[in-house]
This record gives C-alpha cells, structure tokens and sequence, in this order.
C-alpha cells in the first residue's frame, strides 16, 4: 500500500453520508447522498489545479477508481494531460465506430423515402456502392481526406464523368450526414476532391434520337398492334418517358387525359407532383388497341409477368440497327417544337413534364397550360401520323 492512500474501504464507500472523502493520492469520493455519489481525482497539471472524473460509484467500484487513478498519474509522470488524452482517446474510438461504409448505410436508410419506389431499384446508391465503398468502406468518416476521394474517384474522369459527378455528389450528402450526427468531419473534402480530379476531357454524350422530320416513317412502321409497337407510338404521340408509359393503367386515362401520378414523375417525391398529358385523337386510339392486351388494368404487359421492361422498346430499335433509342424521340418533339411552332418556351417545357423559369417564377405559377398543350399534341399527331405539321400559332404564355 502507497504510504498516505487506499483510506478508505468499500464498507465506507456503501455507507457513508454526504460529504467528500479523500483515498489519498489525489483520489476522492463525493456522495451527494449515502446512496450516490462519483469519484474525482485532483491532479497538478503543468502547476495548475485540475479536477478529473473517474465515474459513478454505481459503476466504478473502488478498486477500479483507484486502477484508474493509477493510470491517469502514470499519464501525468509522461508529461501529458491525462484529462486531454483522455479525450483523445475518446475521439479515435469514436472515429474507428463510423466508418465510411456505416455512416453512408445510415444516411442511404434515412434519405431513400425521398426518393422515386424509396430507391428499392439501388439506381441512386449505386455510384457509392460500386465506385467508393469497396475501397473506401472501411475509412473511418472523420479520417476521410480529399485525397482519398481523389484516389478512388479520378479513374472514372474520363471514362465515365457523369457517374463520378453523382458519386461525388452522393457522398458529399453523406458526409454532411456524419457532421449533423456530430462528428468531426470535413466538410469541404468533396469540394478539394473536385478540384483535385479536374475537369473531363470527355464531352457528355446525348441520347440518340430522330430527327423530327423521320419520326412519320418509323411510327408508320409500327403498325402491327403488338404491345411494343403501341407502345413505342404512344411514346412517341405524347413525349412521355418510358417509365410512367410502361406502367400506365387504365384507372390513369379519364376522358382525352391521361394523370401520370406522383410516384411515376421522375422529380423527388417529396417534389413531384401528379402530371396531366393531354391525349390526341391518335393517342386515343393507341390506348383504345392496347386495352385488348391489357392485364390487371396495366395497358402494356410483359409476357410472363409485370409490365414491359425499359429494353423491350430499345432492343425493337437495335435489332433495326438504328442508333436512336426510345427515350430520344422526347429530343424528337422538343426540336419539333422549336422548329415548327411559336409555343414559349414554358409551355414548351410543360409538355416534356420539365419545370422551366426561376424559383419565383415556379413558387406562383399554378398553371400547367394544359389547353395550349392540347393544340399542339393534336399537331404533333398530325406530323407524326404523315399529314403534316405547319406552325401552330398559340397565345403567349405570359
């Protein structure tokens, strides 16, 4: 036993009343009641009076208060504090318990309700599950740097750029994700990793489409009422995307509209909102022959079961050995649109389901100038079906 220490006993300790009672060395034990208490060890810190908790007697018995006491004045004799190095420690436990790959599961559980089918597709995540964590998983959040994304991410800067930009972007939410759970990280290493990679070299490729002029003749050949023939026309008749047209239900059209609902819209979901697309005479009577091939309400089924895929239409236009695909012939419309009508450009926007002007803008406009929409999807029938397509003249937008 040290001479002047281990004063008290663990009888004394369960039973003495309030007060504070010293075990020497610096070690004391303070009970606020007989009941509770906690054990503090006085320290001379390079000259200054410091005090350091050593825990509950609920949970720290004396012979482990005194262990403790013990290891912090060996700290003490090394010439560091042992209170900061115990903070340091606490910090690089902490550091070691979130890595990258926790921390971005976390945030991914968290952020998928916003996301179109909560993300159950894996599309959004993938960027980080492919291209970041398998190298940068086990990185503890707060250690990673700039140059660790650069390492991981600069070999898709030439060869893939637009998937680095959503890796990047994804785990810069990532990371603010960690910081709002309070941990120490950089905020700005995706932005460092940014500059760091540079700028590509690659120019960014648009979906092949159609030249407005050739889509009569390909739409013509589509005539033989099969699901991907009508489907490829009323794509092609109303500029929709290939997603909300695959599942389009009967219970969606009503009269000459067909609603697209929210879920379908490729906006966020906590952003989309439901979408009318104003039905041609033609499209009407696609809709009218798909129904004969309809299963549990869905106009254009898949032959086992579901609807049709998203490559069901693009393999129909590779086995033709066109270069379009289906998604271009919305490209199609929107230079049709510019070439051969005075439509704004707002409503011009509106048809393809894009939201054109500034945030102002947006905040009060409460149209969806569906009638001015109508006139031109009749027009569009109209060329797209080989009777010609003259300029339409429409009112202004504004």
């Amino acid at each position: 036993m040290a001479k002047g220490r281990d004063k008290l006993t663990a009888v004394m300790v369960r039973q003495a009343p309030a007060g504070k009672y010293g075990d020497g060395g610096g070690l004391w034990l303070v009970k606020s009641d007989r009941d509770t208490g906690s054990w503090v060890l006085r320290l001379a810190v390079h000259g200054r009076l410091r005090h350091m908790g050593l825990g509950s007697i609920a949970d720290v018995g004396l012979a482990e208060a005194r262990i403790r006491a013990g290891e912090a004045r060996k700290v003490l004799r090394d010439g560091s504090d042992p209170i900061k190095e115990r903070e340091r420690q606490k910090r690089e436990a902490a550091r070691s318990m979130h890595l990258l790959k926790d921390v971005a599961d976390d945030f991914f559980e968290g952020y998928k309700a916003r996301l179109k089918g909560d993300g159950k597709a894996g599309r959004w995540f993938s960027p980080l599950t492919l291209h970041v964590l398998p190298k940068l998983g086990n990185v503890p959040v707060a250690d990673l740097t700039q140059g660790d994304i650069k390492d991981a991410l600069r070999p898709l800067r030439d060869t893939k750029p637009e998937t680095m930009r959503k890796a990047l972007n994804r785990l810069n939410l990532v990371i603010r994700h960690a910081a709002a759970h309070g941990l120490d990280v950089d905020l700005q290493a995706v932005a460092k990793a940014k500059a760091l990679i540079g700028t590509t070299q690659v120019e960014a490729e648009n979906i092949p489409a159609l030249s407005w002029a050739d889509v009569p003749d390909f739409y013509a050949s589509l005539g033989d009422g099969t699901v991907t023939h009508l489907a490829l026309r009323l794509l092609i008749l109303t500029g929709a995307r290939s997603g909300p047209l695959r599942f389009l239900h009967e219970d969606h059209v009503a009269g000459d509209v067909w609603t697209i609902p929210a879920r379908l819209m490729k906006s966020r979901k906590d952003k989309a909102e439901d979408f009318r697309v104003p039905l041609s005479k033609e499209a009407l009577a696609v809709i009218e022959q798909a129904k004969r091939h309809a299963r549990c309400g869905f106009l254009f089924p898949s032959v086992r079961k579901g609807v049709i895929s998203d490559a069901t239409m693009a393999r129909l236009m590779e086995r033709r050995e066109m270069e379009a695909r289906p998604h271009g012939f919305r490209s199609s419309l929107r230079d049709w649109l510019a070439e051969c009508t005075d439509a704004p450009h707002e409503v011009a926007e509106t048809v393809l389901g894009h939201v054109a002007g500034n945030a102002v803008t947006k905040a009060y406009r409460r149209t969806d100038f569906i009638e001015q929409r109508r006139k031109l999807m009749e027009r569009w029938a109209t060329h797209v079906t080989g009777q010609g397509g003259q300029v339409v003249q429409l009112v202004s937008a504004v």
